[in-house]
């Protein structure tokens, strides 16, 4: 599939464009041609953002969020970092999940999902910060979007414009679980970056083989079947003319855990489900023979000359 093809290639830049600073002491190799990976140990959900010659890093710390800042992406681990949010005792929010940082109308946003305790009642909060720096000023908590009449389970949202419209994508369930769970991905049209100007569109839920893994090949499972479409993510093909929403499918406690991929038309109706199309199979999976497994929760992030792209999950 072409796609399948692009993301390769997209791995294999990575692979030979990483800028580290230092040179291994033992071998002498100048290590500006090569990293490894982990690039970062300790925490799940990886989201970066680059600006103005700065790479922005989060990812689910569950109690906070900490905002790393660096030259080079390969380099998270010795980078400056700072807590930007905690929850105030009594605000009724906890475990927080999966945060992105982004920059629009001249403000830093943070979105994250939270809950009052119960993980079920899991929803998206949205923080602002009119500093220029986001590692300076402060994150101010703009409050909860609200997705849909009945509160319905939502994480993982993904804001991003096309022909001067903003959109934000998000997993979410459509209806509470019982016996059985199934995560969905939604987009609806922002009024501004803490409110939704539409109703939710449902535009892909688990429907292949791929998508419903929730039992390990150890046996481990959850109590109950859960199949799973989530952490969507925009981007946009290389000619502009179509719209990407990669998004990770089945259980991430299961090596299955994979990318699948839907894509629309640029000049289609983005809130129409039939503009999306869904790959017939995922086009980021585990690789044994290259030491990967269960990937998924992915984020695009440019080289700093804006020349190539990188995955980081």
């Amino acid at each position: 599939m072409k796609f399948q093809n692009c993301l390769f290639l997209i791995l294999l830049i990575v692979c030979l464009s990483c800028q580290s600073k230092k040179t291994d002491k033992q071998t002498g190799i100048d290590s500006t041609l090569f990293y490894t990976n982990p690039v970062i140990g300790g925490g799940s959900e990886p989201w970066a953002i680059f600006h103005e010659g700065k790479y922005y890093y989060t990812q689910s710390l569950a109690d906070c969020i900490i905002l790393w800042e660096t030259d080079d992406i390969t380099q998270l681990a010795e980078a400056a970092k700072k807590n930007v949010y905690s929850p105030q005792n009594g605000s009724g929010i906890s475990h927080l999940w999966g945060p992105e940082i982004h920059y629009m109308d001249n403000k830093w946003y943070i979105y994250c999902a939270a809950d009052d305790g119960n993980i079920d009642n899991r929803q998206i909060y949205v923080l602002e910060n009119e500093s220029p720096d986001p590692m300076k000023g402060e994150f101010v908590m703009k409050g909860r979007i609200s997705t849909d009449k009945n509160n319905n389970l939502a994480i993982h949202a993904n804001p991003f414009e096309h022909n001067g419209k903003r959109y934000l994508i998000w997993c979410g369930w459509e209806t509470r679980r019982i016996y059985q769970e199934t995560q969905c991905i939604y987009i609806a049209e922002m009024k501004n970056p803490w409110t939704l100007a539409s109703d939710r569109i449902l535009i892909s839920k688990p429907e292949y083989e791929w998508e419903c893994q929730w039992i390990s090949v150890d046996g481990n499972k959850t109590g109950y079947p859960i199949h799973v479409n989530e952490a969507p993510q925009f981007f946009r093909s290389k000619n502009k003319d179509k719209l990407l929403i990669y998004y990770s499918a089945s259980g991430n406690w299961t090596p299955y855990y994979c990318v699948g991929l839907l894509t629309a038309d640029a000049n289609s109706d983005l809130l129409n489900p039939n503009s999306w199309k869904k790959s017939l199979e995922p086009v980021f999976k585990q690789a044994p023979e290259n030491h990967v497994y269960g990937p998924g929760s992915l984020c695009f992030i440019p080289s700093p000359d804006k020349k190539e792209w990188y995955i980081l999950y």
